[in-house]
């Protein structure tokens, strides 16, 4: 029986279709079809990847989209009733031009019609028709809609309409039956329309999942897409079990009463032809200038960009006689061109006309000159652009291009790794650009290449093993722990599953097996693991077509409006379109800012010209103190740093390649290595020039290359081959290589290791360890590139600190948590920080006489405008002299709550007066100067304008003389206008206390960027210190009180949960107190930052402290006795006083009867008597 079924929801229909591409084709296949049609909701972003997996199998893949169908124009959006809003419809793509208008249909909307769903009509239909064969949909297709509402003249007229549109024979009505008795109506009167009309029927099954057994799993992916449970009764739901893959059997009893409709569907999949062209490139056209070619003007820049690059070696190259030879070989078919060999790579002339030759050779000239322009317009127009990222950072063209700024020569980096004849895809340069500054980039290559040839390209969350056992399980309403604890024994690792989680932990394994309930959450959690679960927008790509993007790719929208292709970058390459990653790099807007205020003190300072072999650079990388240094601050690289010590850049470019899952198990290795380069040994003497500089180790994947070629002969193209087979663990091309790596291949040119002396056991021993790297082995271009830019960091931190940490601050300026940690990190090196300052501030922090002065846009409530205009009006007519003064010049940027937070923040401590004073007279002075202003625009005239200047102080409104507000207020205010402490912190004085009684700090209990995981391990037992500065209690089924804390320690907050029990037993101290020790357990839950589980609460005041006192001198301690024992008479407690004296270099201990209480206000009496470097507390 011929049966095709052509009303498909793949995966792609997302959060809806659980079909899954590979696994619909083949059961399509199984079921003894020869084609199967694709029609997601609204969207074609699975059609490539169905058509390859359609062929692979050996069906027909017929391409279409089930369209949303606005009611009137596309351009109308109203709200009404959800059905009303559209109808469903099905088009399948005849032929290429149907394929084409089907994109172009799709397109339109997103970009024109989009109103909560993706939404054509008549007029894009009739556009864009021709090629396309249209099905009338299901029950939400208009004439079924109608149908099922009693229209049937209606329904008529809709149907005429959609025939008159696609054409007589082109527009089918579309019986389907999953058990709706609607539908048995519905059929009825279409079978009744066809028979009146002539049109023919299709008969299709709405298919949104591959098997029967499915149908639950496809529920619970809809209760993850609308945040409902199985147990919900108000749900969306898929009654019936019938929407999987029927066979032709099946579908033929459905409709015993139309075999027609039956027949019709393998007529229409006869129709469909569509042929998708891969691997053909599509650049679009580099305009050079007068009297070049695109070829001739790429050889003109490399050849004048050696010069410069190689001054030495290159100074003498005339240019333009190279440019003569590149015009003497260009050819008509670039396969034609020859490559020209290089002997040595390590000659920079042998080198660079080889690497042209290959990039002229491969068709890819106007692809390099496109990336050099737009990284030029961004070097010209100071943006900061990475020194490269990537393998490009391995081509010498890239180099003297100014893509990139590492010379490959200089770290023996591999061009291969980038781009050889032998190579099917596109090459891939990625560029790293000040995070600031991206967009106009970008809107430059919109300029220049037009907006309708430039898109942004879509991306797919996925449904990751973690995440999905934790959205079944929520789903199925399981206990959280449980779930949590399934999902915990699923290893952090790229490319893991399901399945292979349960091969590698036992203990899963165990549990699968043998309790019901979590076989079950894992067999469902499978079934929908690895399927899209959200579209979104790529955070760096970038399209650029030769014509409309939408000739070649469907479009959609992302959330701001912009522009989307909806295929991915893979498979833009794949299609041979020109796909770019315009990165935005936080960490190259710190060095912008951090250089520029370095210049203010040394105005000849450059980054480009700093020293790579600075062992000042490598003692401070090597202390592990890494904040803010790129790519070495996590917790884990941070102790890295500690144990391997660096002493050079190729240390540092290991380093940032070993930590990563996987790799990390050969750091003890490298270190060991690095520090007994004796211990280490080599398979064989051809290992060693290769392993040398990584101590044995195999840590990169161009070294997976250089052996391959060098012990058994390999070229460099077909070592990438491999390389690649390997990362993606191909066993079956692996196996192949494994024979040809040891015994040659003399077919295919590969001699082998055996026939170059290497002994055949060796040689399978370095075969085998070679997978085993391979799997995880980085790429040393991209390692290399990111070495220099956290080598630049670290510089900029150890001669530069103030400038440095100013700069890093500013970039995370919105994010309070890191302002914090970076301030802490600030202390530790001695740096003071400064409140904002109306006369000093710039809108980002500053320095200021070696502190680091707050920026006017960390104040809350303080817009950017206000900001600028402040500077402004400091700029133009001099600072501000007194409050009085500023609110007189600044009242119409000004409100109560922006003033208010200026005084809270410090930002008027400038003029002399304390906080609470100026929080007293702020208002009137605002009034007057709103009054004085009304009255200027109104012509009235007070007396105040009548008088003398020197008689108008006497009417000026005065600041009361009061007292400050204590520390804890100040502090307080600055936390809540700035969202940190600045002038220091409530825990200061227990500093030294709280670091000696802690195990763990807050951010300990953050997820580690690297990692993914928490520092501190779930269920393990810590201690933790600070202030509580949130507490809400709750109470419990059984009516038992429990609270959840907020506590903050020095460096960032953590949430505290106290059951009822340990509640009651410590809630007297959480009454009393704020400043607490926290000791319990740890819940690090998947994907989360971690919790304290409370067993135990010590309030910090029954902790004994000590007081140290410092005097110069023995006599000056003796002179000063008198008045501190008096000092300390109101202040019984059982902290112990130490008296330490510098010249004798004693200390003694006050006796038991002169123990006393640490209070803030006797710290701060202290202080101010005898100065605060002579106070300390333990």
């Amino acid at each position: 029986m011929n049966f095709t079924h052509l009303h498909v929801h793949t995966e792609y229909s997302l959060l809806d279709g659980s079909s899954k591409i590979k696994e619909i084709t083949s059961r399509a296949k199984e079921l003894g079809m020869d084609s199967i049609a694709i029609t997601d909701h609204g969207v074609m972003y699975g059609v490539i990847d169905f058509y390859k997996a359609a062929k692979e199998v050996g069906i027909k893949p017929i391409i279409g989209c089930e369209v949303y169908v606005a009611p009137g124009s596309r351009f109308d959006k109203q709200p009404g009733e959800s059905e009303n809003r559209y109808y469903h419809l099905v088009l399948l793509a005849e032929n290429n031009e149907g394929y084409k208008n089907l994109m172009k249909i799709v397109s339109r909307g997103f970009t024109e019609g989009f109103y909560y769903k993706p939404r054509v009509d008549y007029e894009v239909l009739e556009k864009y028709h021709e090629g396309i064969i249209a099905l009338s949909a299901c029950l939400a297709g208009e004439v079924q809609r109608y149908l099922a509402r009693g229209m049937y003249e209606t329904a008529l007229d809709a149907a005429y309409k959609y025939e008159k549109i696609f054409g007589k024979g082109n527009f089918f009505l579309e019986l389907q039956d999953h058990g709706i008795a609607q539908q048995q109506y519905v059929n009825q009167q279409l079978v009744k329309m066809s028979a009146e009309t002539g049109m023919e029927l299709v008969a299709t099954n709405d298919i949104h999942y591959t098997y029967a057994e499915d149908a639950d799993a496809h529920d619970i992916l809809l209760c993850i897409q609308t945040g409902k449970k199985v147990t919900d009764e108000n749900r969306m739901r898929y009654d019936g079990g019938q929407y999987y893959c029927k066979s032709p059997e099946e579908m033929a009893q459905l409709f015993p009463y139309a075999p027609q409709a039956i027949e019709n569907t393998y007529k229409i999949a006869q129709r469909c032809n569509v042929e998708i062209e891969f691997g053909v490139t599509k650049l679009p056209e580099f305009k050079v200038p007068k009297g070049y070619t695109a070829w001739t003007y790429l050889n003109y820049l490399c050849y004048d960009g050696l010069k410069r690059r190689y001054p030495t070696l290159a100074g003498n190259v005339d240019v333009e006689e190279m440019v003569k030879v590149a015009e003497s070989e260009a050819v008509e078919d670039r396969k034609d061109a020859v490559i020209k060999q290089a002997k040595d790579t390590n000659n920079i002339f042998e080198r660079l006309a080889y690497e042209l030759s290959v990039i002229y050779s491969m068709g890819y000239v106007d692809y390099f000159l496109i990336v050099w322009d737009y990284i030029n317009y961004g070097k010209t127009h100071d943006i900061p652009v990475g020194p490269g990222r990537g393998s490009a950072a391995g081509s010498i063209v890239a180099y003297c291009l100014g893509i990139t700024d590492i010379d490959p020569i200089k770290y023996q980096l591999v061009f291969e790794r980038f781009l050889n004849p032998e190579r099917v895809s596109m090459p891939d340069i990625d560029v790293d650009f000040c995070y600031e500054r991206r967009q106009e980039v970008i809107d430059y290559v919109v300029e220049k290449y037009g907006k309708e040839r430039v898109s942004q390209i879509v991306t797919f969350g996925t449904m990751a093993a973690r995440a999905v056992i934790k959205d079944v399980g929520r789903v199925l309403d399981l206990p959280y722990a449980m779930v949590d604890t399934i999902a915990k024994m699923v290893p952090r690792e790229i490319g893991i599953t399901i399945d292979k989680a349960i091969k590698e932990n036992p203990e899963l394994k165990q549990l699968y097996e043998n309790d019901e309930q979590v076989k079950n959450l894992i067999d469902k959690s499978k079934r929908l693991e690895g399927l899209p679960r959200h579209a979104s927008v790529h955070a760096a790509g970038v399209l650029i077509s030769k014509e409309a993007v939408d000739e070649y790719v469907p479009l959609s929208t992302g959330a701001d409006g912009a522009v989307v292709a909806q295929f991915v970058m893979t498979t833009l390459e794949e299609l041979g379109l020109l796909k770019m990653d315009f990165l935005g790099l936080r960490t190259l807007t710190v060095i912008k800012d951090a250089v520029n205020l370095a210049r203010k003190r040394d105005k000849d300072f450059s980054i480009d010209n700093i020293d790579y072999e600075d062992k000042n650079v490598y003692a401070a990388i090597s202390t592990g103190k890494c904040d803010g240094i790129f790519q070495l601050e996590s917790t884990g690289m941070k102790s890295f740093m500690k144990e391997l010590k660096p002493t050079n850049i190729e240390d540092l470019i290991a380093g940032i390649s070993l930590y990563r899952p996987g790799p990390m198990d050969f750091i003890p290795q490298y270190i060991k290595g690095k520090n007994n380069s004796e211990s280490v040994t080599y398979e064989c003497p051809q290992l060693e020039p290769i392993l040398k500089p990584t101590y044995g180790c195999i840590v990169y994947q161009e070294q997976v290359m250089q052996i391959v070629r060098d012990l058994a002969g390999y070229s460099w193209g077909r070592s990438d081959l491999v390389r690649r087979a390997m990362s993606k663990k191909k066993a079956y091309v692996m196996e192949k290589e494994r024979k040809n790596f040891i015994y040659g291949n003399e077919e295919e040119n590969v001699k082998g290791c055996v026939n170059n002396g290497i002994d055949e056991r060796v040689a399978g021993k370095i075969y085998d360890e070679m997978i085993d790297f391979a799997k995880y082995a980085f790429n040393k271009s991209h390692a290399a590139c990111y070495a220099v830019v956290a080598y630049q960091t670290a510089y900029l931190k150890t001669y530069y600190p103030v400038e440095f940490m100013a700069a890093l601050m500013t970039s995370v300026i919105d994010n309070t948590d890191k302002v914090a940690g970076y301030i802490y990190a600030c202390r530790q090196m001695n740096i003071n920080i400064l409140p904002p300052d109306v006369n000093e501030s710039e809108l980002g922090f500053s320095v200021s006489n070696g502190s680091i002065r707050f920026g006017l846009s960390a104040i809350k409530n303080l817009g950017r405008p206000t900001i600028q205009a402040l500077i402004s009006e400091r700029n133009e007519n001099g600072k501000f002299v007194s409050m009085q003064d500023f609110i007189t010049r600044m009242f119409s940027n000004l409100s109560r709550r922006v003033t208010e937070n200026f005084i809270k923040s410090g930002a008027f401590d400038t003029f002399g007066n304390n906080r609470r004073s100026m929080m007293m007279a702020y208002g009137e002075m605002l009034d007057r100067a709103i009054k004085q202003s009304k009255d200027a625009i109104t012509g009235q005239m007070s007396l105040f304008d009548l008088v003398d200047d020197d008689i108008k102080e006497e009417f000026e409104i005065k600041i009361p003389n009061v007292p400050e507000y204590t520390k804890q207020e100040l502090l307080a205010f600055e936390k809540e206008v700035l969202g940190v402490y600045v002038s220091g912190h409530p825990l200061d004085e227990y500093a030294k206390m709280w670091e000696k009684h802690i195990s763990a700090r807050t951010i300990d209990f953050e997820i580690d960027e690297d990692t993914g995981e928490t520092k501190v391990k779930d269920t393990s037992r810590q201690t933790i210190g600070g202030m509580i500065t949130s507490k809400t209690v709750k109470i419990t089924k059984t009516g038992q009180p429990m609270a959840f804390l907020i506590l903050e320690d020095l460096v960032g907050t953590v949430e505290v949960v106290v059951f009822p029990n340990t509640y009651s037993q410590y809630r007297y101290i959480l009454d009393r107190t704020e400043k607490v020790f926290v000791t319990g357990k740890v819940q690090a839950n998947v994907d989360e930052n971690g919790k304290m589980i409370c067993e135990k609460i010590v309030d910090f005041d029954d902790v004994p402290r000590k007081l140290w006192i410092r005097f110069e001198n023995t006599q000056d301690y003796i002179s000063n006795k008198e008045e501190l024992f008096s000092m300390f008479n109101n202040s019984q407690g059982k902290d112990t006083v130490i008296i330490y004296c510098t010249k004798e270099n004693t200390r003694s201990t006050l006796p038991n009867n002169k123990t006393i209480k640490i209070t803030s206000q006797l710290i701060s009496e202290l202080e101010s008597r005898f100065g605060s470097k002579n106070i300390a507390t333990t």
